[in-house]
């Protein structure tokens, strides 16, 4: 269930409470590596994702993101591949979701409830956020740098791995033109000694 947040813009103004929120979310390790092989995967992990997926209204998702989705989770969820529960209920979910991607290179996405986000990022993100009520779950690092240099994000869930990787990629590693600074809604541990770190953007 969507959350309804009542904002102001920087005059004051109550913004429209039918536009949805962009919420940036992803794994990473203490030192911000986010190459998707160095955190924990149990059921407790793809609880908080299958989580966060069923509040938002649609994922969205860069072309590289996007293709490494597309090459295992369709197949799980029709069952051809064979999957733990957490992993099967996460794509079937997925399957069902609504989908959009970011590319300059691709303009077909066969994948079941796939659309391709084209044109000025800007206003194609926005008019995302401005359809979607219940709000956009960006999964994409890359992505993430380029819609934060736009102001587009809102908040930011992040699950904080205790690994440290002492490699890359890393979180923002492309740079953003200043600091931005967060409030922090709550830090929730979980078992595996990961921290599930729920941040709003301050404006």
């Amino acid at each position: 269930m969507g959350r309804v947040v009542i904002r102001r813009d920087a005059a004051g103004a109550l913004e429209s409470p039918a536009m949805g929120l962009l919420t940036f979310s992803l794994n990473l390790t203490l030192d911000g590596c986010v190459d998707h092989q160095e955190g924990i995967a149990d059921d407790e992990t793809h609880a908080f994702f299958i989580r966060l997926m069923d509040e938002g209204g649609a994922m969205l998702w860069g072309r590289v993101t996007y293709e490494m989705m597309e090459s295992s989770w369709p197949a799980i969820a029709r069952g051809d591949e064979q999957a733990p529960p957490a992993l099967r209920e996460w794509a079937v979910k997925l399957e069902a979701k609504p989908k959009y991607v970011v590319s300059s290179t691709r303009t077909e996405f066969p994948w079941a409830n796939s659309h391709h986000v084209a044109g000025d990022l800007r206003a194609g993100v926005q008019k995302l956020k401005d359809a979607t009520p219940a709000g956009v779950l960006l999964g994409s690092g890359k992505l993430a740098t380029e819609l934060d240099r736009l102001d587009l994000i809102d908040e930011y869930q992040l699950l904080v791995h205790p690994r440290i990787a002492g490699h890359g990629p890393t979180l923002y590693q492309g740079g953003l033109p200043g600091t931005r600074r967060l409030e922090l809604l709550s830090a929730q541990p979980l078992r595996n000694g990961a921290v599930a770190m729920h941040y709003r953007r301050a404006r």
